[in-house]
């Protein structure tokens, strides 16, 4: 099955500018985020997608650097360029893995692409968010590109384009949704924040890096789980945004999402 990856980045953040690019034992979080992606056996293929923005020329450098693919789309229409940026490379399915997520577990994304090629004749999209039980910035979605094509032509609400996969999400007499939940039982989506928007999400991860990069690149979920444990003033450093995520702005217009799946902070 080719399976092409999508990597949404631009140098543009509302709350943290250029978060991207900061720098954690010596290489880029988006360099530490497409080498811990780059670990899953089962993609075909990754795809940086960045914008037109001439700020994001220098994503561009880094890709050419890094021997990272890449396409450049539309800034703020997230669910335009993710379609044209694998549009003319046939995949049978593709997956949705944002920038903000510099911890992700290679073997997380391996979990729900195995899922959902399973059970290909079953469900058009799969992830692991709907609803979310691991810790938030461990976000894989996947789905077939007929789905993605269907969505790109029929979504129109500013949020379903910013967002992505929200239309899918919301209409399941149209598509066939699955979801994969985290195997231990627990559900940390709400207490355990890996994913980066704020600077204190920086200093989380950065912390993260420096006390396990250097015995293994690859580390965990469960080594970062243990770290905490260890260290719990390392989990104290960005808790205060645990639970916080783009569906509180959204709670009316989001018909399968409820309350309880967002911490309101302001």
């Amino acid at each position: 099955m080719n399976i092409i990856v999508v990597c949404q980045a631009r140098m543009s953040s509302t709350r943290f500018p250029g978060k991207i690019f900061q720098n954690v034992c010596g290489k880029t979080l988006l360099e530490l985020q497409i080498e811990r992606m780059s670990q899953a056996k089962s993609p075909s293929q990754i795809i940086i997608a960045t914008t037109i923005n001439p700020n994001d020329d220098q994503i561009e450098d880094l890709c050419n650097k890094n021997n990272f693919e890449y396409f450049r789309g539309d800034e703020y229409d997230l669910l335009d360029r993710h379609y044209k940026a694998v549009k003319y490379l046939n995949p049978d399915a593709v997956v949705k893995i944002p920038s903000d997520c510099p911890l992700i577990d290679p073997k997380i994304i391996d979990k729900v692409i195995q899922f959902y090629i399973d059970n290909h004749h079953i469900y058009d999209y799969v992830s692991n968010l709907h609803p979310p039980t691991y810790p938030d910035g461990n976000d894989v979605e996947i789905m077939s590109f007929e789905t993605l094509e269907r969505n790109w032509k029929e979504a129109f609400r500013d949020f379903e384009r910013e967002h992505t996969t929200p239309y899918i999400w919301d209409n399941p007499d149209k598509f066939r949704i699955g979801n994969v939940v985290w195997e231990t039982g627990l559900d940390y989506s709400l207490s355990h924040r890996f994913t980066l928007d704020y600077i204190e999400d920086y200093m989380f991860i950065k912390a993260v890096y420096e006390n396990l990069y250097y015995k293994n690149k690859f580390f965990s979920l469960e080594d970062i789980l243990n770290l905490l444990n260890e260290k719990p003033e390392i989990y104290q450093l960005n808790n205060k945004y645990a639970g916080i995520n783009w569906y509180r702005h959204h709670l009316r217009n989001l018909k399968t999402i409820s309350p309880n799946m967002t911490s309101n902070f302001n």
